[in-house]
This record gives structure tokens, C-alpha cells and sequence, in this order.
């Protein structure tokens, strides 16, 4: 089975082009678009190749047929994290039903690490930030929200089978967004309108970018930077984030809140994206993008009408007074409004028991599960799952 490497337009091509022969008869696939793929693969649109470095191949038949393809890639700013165990990625694995392919495909990535000086790989997850295309799902096999990957069942005998091992799983959870919230939230709601005029709740302006970027810039830093593989965030990041919901941003689906006006939680979600990509397809030209805008009216029109939440955090000085929950009451009048009757929240990891606390007390529950994997290329080394954060 000859392994070659993605070095010209033709198998880039090739490597865009497996999985749509591999779901062809999975109606839940959702193909991700090609052009969120080579991004990250462009120098020019992922930073994390300016000190990193990435590899792909495409894994043939005797006929030439491409069965597998997989990439690998080392994150200078995550590898080392453990200096006792530099580990890097493997990710955007596709591969027909054959352990023997699948083995060829991994044994890729681990011989390319170790001789980089990596001693583990994590997979499959994404040369970048761990918003999109992180984890292989193993339970929930329905249609994938944007940024997140849809794979068939038997990927998981593939990874296992391997010798790849669970370091933590990852949650997609839903609810109904008129489910009623617990009595206790209105009260907490109730308590800050009549007790601490100091707070107030808002969603996001579109009209004003700017402090919108900083808003998001300074919770996120403050609740989320020192967590084990986030980074902190640069305002000029914030801001071509900002930059890049634009077209997609429903004001109504960003909430803060303030105290004394200054950011002390978000709840920040957008309309789910994939319900308007599934009817446009895998390119983004400008037929694409007429027919986006088209489908884009189309979604905002009807119902049912799917939401996604994208990240949620409270600065710590304020974890646990309930200033997110008066938030979330807030929140819910304006998503009711809308007209949004479901949302899923990505990316949950089960190494952050709060978090699937504040889950569980909003009436949501457990709808899809990702999990990472971690391959120790010392079988000897004791494996450990990711620290849980306290």
C-alpha cells in the first residue's frame, strides 16, 4: 500500500476528495468546507506553522485508489508542556474498514514524530486551536455542528486497535431552548436586578466590534488562558475572530455580563452553521456564496432553528455567585425571541467537572462524544488520562 505525501494540487485534491466516497452512505455526514481544511495547511493562515511544522499523506491500493489519508504536525507551543513527555498531533484521519490501512496510516505519524524528538501523539486532533475538527466521535452519530467532525463507528476499533488510549473525552450537549431553567435562576436573576445594581446583562452589538473583541479578549484571558493547552488570547486575535463571525453573528446569541461595566462572564454562541453549509457543499466560490445567503434567509425563516454554543466563562474572582446564571435567564427571553428552538453546546471536556455541573443544572444533557486519544511510543511508560482541573 504505497504512502505519499501531499506535495502538489493533485493530492490535496485527492486528500479533499476521500471522504466523500468513504460517506457516501452516511446521511448524517456533513462535509466539512475544503477551504476550513487547507487553511490549515496555508503558512499564511495558521501561525502555528511559522515555529511548528506539518506533514500529510494519502495511503493507496495496488490500484491506485486512495483508502486512507492522515496528517501530523508538531505545535512548538503545546509539545512541551510536559517536558517529560514532548507529544504532538495527528489528525484529519480518514481510512476504509482495514486495520492493516489504518496501522500504516498511525505508524506514519509516529515514526515522523519520533524522529522530531516526540515521545507521544495525541489524535486525532487539529494543528491549532481545539475549537474545531478535535476528537473522534464514538457515541451520537447525528449531524456534526460546524468546526466538528462526524466519523463512522468502526474509526474507534481502528484507534484502539492500535493501541491508542482514551486521555479525555470531549461532550456535545443539548437542551431545548424553551425547557424551563431551575426556579433558583430567576431568583438569582431576580436578586441581582433588585440587590446589585452594580451588574447588568447584555448581548453584543454588531454595530460595535471593537468592544465587542475587547469584551471577549478580557473574560476569556481571565477564564480560560491558564487552563493545561489553551493559550492566552492577543487582542488582535480577539479581534479577527470578531472579524470572522460577522457575516454569521446574531447579536442576540453573545451575552455579558458587567460589573461596574467591566466584562465578568460571556455566554457566546452563533447560529449553528452546518444547517445552512449541508445545503450549500464542500466549496466556497461565489455560486457558494449566493446560495449561502440564500439558504442563510432560508434558516433564519424557519424552524426548527439550531443554535451552538461556542464558549462560555466567568473570570474567577466571580465563579460561583451566580452572576452566571442571572446571565443565562437573561439569555434565554432573547434566544425565545429569535425564534431558536435547540442548541448544542461543543466541546465539554470531561476533565472540567465544573463546567459539566453548570451543564447539568441548565437541564442539558449529554447528546455526542469526542474523544481524544494519546499513543505512548514507550508501551513501558505508565499512561495517565488529562489532569482534571480543580
Amino acid at each position: 500500500m504505497p504512502l505519499l505525501v501531499v506535495a502538489d494540487a493533485s493530492r490535496v485534491r485527492q486528500f479533499l476528495d476521500l471522504p466523500v466516497r468513504l460517506y457516501q452512505d452516511h446521511p448524517n455526514w456533513i462535509s466539512p468546507l475544503d477551504q476550513d481544511i487547507e487553511s490549515v495547511f496555508d503558512p499564511a493562515k495558521n501561525p502555528n506553522l511559522t515555529q511548528g511544522e506539518a506533514i500529510r499523506w494519502i495511503l493507496t491500493d495496488a490500484q491506485g485508489i486512495v483508502i486512507g489519508r492522515v496528517a501530523a504536525f508538531i505545535n512548538a507551543s503545546t509539545a512541551h508542556i510536559d517536558p517529560t513527555l514532548p507529544t504532538g498531533g495527528m489528525g484529519f484521519f480518514e481510512c476504509i474498514d482495514e486495520q492493516d490501512a489504518a496501522n500504516e496510516l498511525f505508524e506514519a505519524c509516529r515514526r515522523w514524530l519520533a524522529e522530531r524528538g516526540m515521545a507521544a501523539m495525541d489524535g486525532p486532533i487539529n494543528f491549532g486551536e481545539r475549537d474545531r475538527f478535535w476528537g473522534l466521535l464514538v457515541a451520537g452519530f447525528t449531524e456534526p455542528n460546524y468546526g466538528m467532525l462526524y466519523h463512522p463507528e468502526y474509526y474507534r476499533r481502528l484507534f484502539e486497535g492500535y493501541g491508542f488510549q482514551t486521555y479525555f473525552k470531549q461532550y456535545t450537549c443539548y437542551r431545548a431552548v424553551a425547557a424551563p431553567l431551575h426556579a433558583s435562576f430567576a431568583r438569582s436573576a431576580e436578586r441581582y436586578a433588585r440587590e446589585l445594581p452594580d451588574f447588568r446583562f447584555a448581548h453584543a452589538n454588531r454595530s460595535k466590534p471593537e468592544q465587542l473583541a475587547r469584551d471577549f479578549h478580557h473574560v476569556y484571558n481571565l477564564a480560560w488562558a491558564n487552563h493545561t493547552g489553551i493559550n492566552p488570547m492577543t487582542l488582535e486575535k480577539a479581534r479577527d475572530i470578531v472579524a470572522q463571525m460577522k457575516p454569521v453573528l446574531d447579536d442576540r446569541l453573545l451575552w455579558f455580563a458587567y460589573h461596574n461595566d467591566q466584562p465578568v462572564a460571556f455566554f457566546m454562541s452563533l447560529p449553528e452553521l452546518n444547517q445552512i453549509f449541508k445545503h450549500v457543499g464542500r466549496k466556497f466560490g461565489l455560486p457558494q456564496k449566493l446560495r449561502f445567503l440564500w439558504e442563510r434567509y432560508r434558516f433564519n425563516r424557519r424552524q426548527p432553528k439550531r443554535m451552538f454554543g461556542v464558549i462560555y466563562g466567568v473570570v474567577p474572582e466571580f465563579q460561583g455567585q451566580g452572576v452566571d446564571v442571572a446571565m443565562l435567564v437573561h439569555a434565554q427571553r432573547a434566544l425565545l425571541a429569535a425564534g431558536y428552538t435547540d442548541i448544542e453546546m461543543n466541546w465539554i471536556g470531561d476533565f472540567n467537572p465544573r463546567m459539566l455541573a453548570v451543564i447539568r443544572s441548565i437541564g442539558a444533557r449529554i447528546h455526542k462524544t469526542h474523544v481524544t486519544y494519546r499513543k505512548l511510543f514507550d508501551p513501558a511508560r505508565p499512561f495517565e488520562r488529562s489532569p482534571i482541573i480543580k
